[in-house]
């Protein structure tokens, strides 16, 4: 039998130099590598040799971290970064945006393709499984650190979390448990052999359609258009879903002849190896940096953990941030 529950895990892990690491940054860590290893379990089907595999996850990575930053300043948190444009690169504050972590990555691939003459569906749909499940882990990252929040609840399992009153829904965990529900449901797809494309469609579709409902419960702090502006990027996302599906099937069906899948026989591995050395370095400073970012808006990280660590000081990583 089961109650609610009072949230006391400590979201910082270890402290490093002056810079605090956090469970959530880490999960971006577990995210990439999660990223690399299925790339190269998959890498014959993409005709990739290890450095394309390489070259791949560091686009990604890349763009998941910009993207994230960019997103949460433009759309979440503007009004304070608007006034405080020098913390906008100061990822160790806090402030990233999930929606803006799919964009940037999704450009990342689209770049990755474009410049190294690939197919981007076929890229996309082999990551479609990959993103799902480093979603999944990232949300557990998100209730480790305690601060994004749903509303209040009398359910069962409602969270008492830090500096937040009375019980509430773990979104987080909803939204978490909907992101892996969607791996096995890609794969038994894929198992079907639809036409190129229809994995990351049904991803973007399914992902944005069942987070608009679960983000009911969640409790945001800023609106656009009326709506929470995660909404409106969960509407934007599952248009674009169906519309993916209508067009890849009806192109399917107007296909005169099954086509060969491009870059040549399967096994056959293309791409240079030059530089190997220097991309597994990029690679594991990639691993390292996230590690040092807050699940947490930007203005709340001094105030709160400074309540919350005693030891921690705001001189020179945490300056004083007034909303």
């Amino acid at each position: 039998m089961f109650g609610p529950y009072v949230h006391n895990i400590d979201p910082i892990f270890a402290e490093l130099g002056g810079l605090y690491l956090w469970w959530y940054g880490a999960s971006y860590t577990l995210g990439f590598l999660v990223g690399y290893f299925w790339l190269r379990a998959n890498r014959v089907t993409l005709h990739f040799s290890d450095g394309d595999v390489y070259k791949l996850i560091i686009y990604i990575a890349v763009g998941v971290l910009l993207g994230g930053r960019a997103v949460e300043v433009i759309f979440y948190e503007w009004p304070y970064y608007g006034e405080h444009l020098w913390h906008i690169p100061a990822i160790w504050l806090g402030g990233m945006s999930t929606h803006g972590i799919l964009l940037g990555s999704t450009i990342a691939v689209i770049l990755f393709c474009y410049l190294n003459q690939r197919s981007f569906l076929e890229v996309a749909d082999v990551l479609a499984i990959a993103a799902a499940l480093i979603m999944g882990f990232g949300r557990l990252g998100n209730f480790i650190d305690g601060q994004i929040v749903g509303s209040l609840t009398e359910m069962p399992w409602g969270v008492k979390f830090p500096d937040h009153e009375g019980f509430r829904h773990p979104v987080v965990l909803y939204d978490g448990l909907k992101n892996l529900l969607l791996v096995p449901f890609l794969l038994l797809i894929r198992r079907t052999r639809p036409p190129t494309g229809v994995l990351v469609a049904h991803f973007i579709l399914w992902y944005g359609f069942l987070r608009f409902f679960v983000d009911f419960f969640r409790e945001y702090r800023s609106s656009m258009f009326g709506l929470p502006p995660g909404q409106e990027f969960n509407l934007l996302m599952t248009l674009i879903g169906v519309g993916m599906l209508i067009w890849l099937y009806r192109k399917a069906r107007h296909a005169k002849a099954a086509e060969s899948p491009p870059g040549g026989e399967a096994g056959v591995v293309t791409g240079s190896e030059n530089g190997l050395w220097l991309k597994r370095i990029v690679f594991v400073l990639l691993l390292l940096l996230p590690t040092i970012i807050p699940s947490d808006w930007t203005q709340d990280v001094p105030e709160r953990y400074g309540a919350r660590h005693p030891g921690m000081t705001h001189s020179a990583i945490y300056p004083p941030i007034r909303n």
